[in-house]
């Protein structure tokens, strides 16, 4: 298996830790609101590639965090008229709610900021400590210029990222790279005790104390979006290599944004369009289909017309699942393996092309299609269409794009039975017209060589 390295900016082949098994962090949400279609995007992927790595055998520890204290709370605390906590509170359950919908599985560990001060005023002494960060007026910063592989993840020296970088806008500050472990309280603001004074902790380093709290000072695998390269993902190398002595990551991961109209999509721009409302009019398969069509460090544009497109290639997975569903079993036990599922996991090994992966699935959804509609040629046929079913039910079952398969309903099959019988007596005109009735049930009649299949549409 080979992973595209953002640190190296080379694909390289994967070698965890430990034999068999992989220790993986994904930056998670700040809950200050319902999260968008972009934020879904890292969610999926990494859930995806979780998935995928339990499939080939690994025994995946997989920790994301949820940021329950943060400039964004304590602000939309204020615009509302409620408690900080409140907000916290309401869209961390929102979230939880979201990713279930998304048929994302929770992390095995998912801990909160408010959870960890603890450790985090411990790492912040450590620092202090080890002389890489100072105490100003506002608070605990972390000095770059101490630590001499700044820029390494991002590869830009210290002076290019001081030109027109983003970061926080503090006088108090020793240089304008220099981040904020620690914030000191304003009036009114949640506070915690430190040694320094009452305050929260800044962004960065929650991170750093929560990965290495549960998956140790080193591991495998950390992945985000890729505007979280710089400055997060920077200062989370800068702090847990400075505070432990150690290296803290052996693989980044970074997915491309998600754009609207060409413009990466942003709560700050307003163009958002939110995960909860995009379910509402989509099922989740469409939507997690839609995010793995593109590869995952590419850019992806959100438009109504991509996403339906996405919404009628999977009505055709839908549809060659059905059939393989309602043909009859040959009563014989086949234990060949479809060679799709070699190239769909050679895909998937070569840093996890989601593009390719799907289609293998098209590929072979296809071949139902046309395979139906020629002439069954004994028991071979039998075997070879159980041994597709399986096989579209394995490639789905990894990408948690399978789609549930129902029984048909008594009116539907009633329906059916009377459209068999007046084709039989060659009333032609009136089987269209229940055909027609059918499909305004939410079904259509695919008629084939091989019979009559009912598929339910999406």
């Amino acid at each position: 298996m080979k992973i595209y390295n953002t640190f190296s900016r080379q694909l390289e082949d994967f070698k965890p830790l430990k034999e068999g098994e992989v220790s993986m962090y994904v930056c998670g949400p700040t809950v200050y609101n319902y999260f968008h279609i972009g934020n879904a995007r890292p969610f999926v992927v990494f859930d995806t590639l979780r998935n995928y790595l339990k499939y080939r055998g690994y025994k995946v520890n997989f920790v994301q965090n949820v940021t329950d204290i943060d400039d964004k709370i304590i602000k939309k605390a204020a615009d509302d008229g409620v408690a900080w906590d409140a907000v916290a509170k309401k869209y961390t359950d929102a979230y939880f709610e979201d990713i279930e919908k998304l048929k994302i599985d929770k992390p095995d560990i998912s801990p909160r900021a408010t959870d960890e001060i603890k450790e985090m005023t411990a790492m912040i002494k450590k620092l202090m400590d080890k002389g890489f960060a100072y105490v100003s007026r506002n608070g605990v910063y972390f000095s770059v210029e101490k630590f001499k592989d700044y820029g390494k993840l991002s590869h830009k020296n210290i002076e290019e990222l001081k030109e027109g970088a983003r970061v926080e806008v503090d006088t108090e500050k020793t240089k304008a790279l220099d981040f904020a472990l620690w914030k000191f309280s304003k009036p009114g603001e949640p506070e915690w005790d430190s040694p320094w004074g009452k305050g929260r902790p800044g962004w960065h380093i929650e991170c750093s104390v929560m990965s290495s709290k549960y998956l140790g000072d080193t591991f495998d695998i950390h992945g985000g979006g890729h505007d979280l390269i710089f400055p997060h993902h920077e200062n989370e190398i800068a702090q847990s290599e400075a505070a432990n002595g150690r290296k803290f990551v052996n693989y980044w991961m970074h997915n491309g944004f998600m754009n609207i109209k060409g413009e990466k999509m942003s709560k700050s721009i307003g163009n958002v369009v939110l995960a909860r409302n995009v379910l509402e009019e989509y099922p989740a398969e469409v939507v997690r289909l839609f995010i793995l069509s593109a590869h995952y460090r590419s850019p992806l544009d959100f438009t109504k017309e991509n996403i339906d497109a996405i919404k009628n290639g999977y009505n055709e997975i839908s549809a060659a699942m059905q059939i393989l569903s309602q043909i009859k079993k040959s009563g014989q036990e086949s234990t060949v393996k479809s060679g799709c599922i070699a190239e769909f996991t050679d895909a998937l090994d070569n840093d996890f092309n989601t593009p390719v992966a799907l289609s293998v699935i098209f590929k072979l959804a296809n071949t139902v299609k046309t395979g139906i509609n020629k002439p069954f040629t004994g028991i071979k046929s039998i075997l070879d269409f159980e041994t597709y079913a399986r096989a579209m039910d394995e490639m789905t079952g990894v990408l948690k794009i399978k789609p549930e398969i129902e029984k048909t309903p008594d009116d539907i099959k009633e329906l059916i039975e009377k459209r068999a019988n007046l084709r039989k007596e060659k009333k032609f005109s009136d089987a269209d017209r229940v055909k027609d009735e059918i499909k305004a049930k939410g079904y259509s009649v695919e008629d084939t060589r091989n019979g009559t299949f009912v598929i339910k549409q999406i």
